[in-house]
């Protein structure tokens, strides 16, 4: 006498079967890196300090050595200025100011979780000697873009900034 199959076995037993070849033929994920975040932070942070304190001492090559080749500056009130020749030129006007003064500080810096870019938003101190010799300041704020490069080292990709007063003849509030 012949038995007679249960359906349901041959079905869980080909769901099974099924299952484990999904599995086998499934490409394997590759496992995350390291959260390195903390420690980009940190770095990011440093060299935001450095560049600061480059734009402080009006050294140019120095302030300048902080960008990507084809980095953008979008200063306020002007055209945006591409590539480090051109922000080297901006530059050189910016500090050749009569009494300038300038230094930031970030309020945030976030790098992405894969550690190759991160941005800080900043509030920054502005000075320069109006056409009378008389010191006028500005402060505002702004936000950086920054990339890790293949050697581990930051560089600014794009910056802009802009100020918290009203502009000059502009109505108040």
């Amino acid at each position: 006498m012949k038995r007679k199959r249960n359906p349901w076995v041959a079905f869980l037993v080909f769901s099974l079967g099924l299952a484990a070849l999904t599995l086998a033929c499934r490409e394997k994920e590759a496992p995350l890196p390291p959260d390195t975040r903390a420690e980009d932070e940190r770095a990011l942070r440093d060299s935001d300090a450095q560049w600061s304190k480059a734009a402080g001492a009006k050294d140019v090559e120095r302030f300048v050595s902080f960008f990507a080749d084809d980095s953008s500056e979008l200063p306020p009130n002007g055209p945006m200025v591409t590539g480090k020749e051109a922000i080297r030129k901006w530059a050189s006007e910016l500090v050749a100011q009569p009494g300038i003064a300038l230094s930031w500080q970030p309020t945030k810096v976030e790098v992405s979780r894969t550690g190759d870019i991160g941005y800080e938003i900043i509030t920054y101190q502005l000075t320069v000697n109006n056409p009378k010799g008389k010191p006028v300041t500005d402060h505002g704020k702004g936000i950086t873009v920054w990339e890790k490069q293949s050697g581990g080292s930051w560089k600014v990709v794009a910056d802009t900034f802009n100020s918290d007063l009203p502009a000059a003849g502009a109505a108040t509030h």
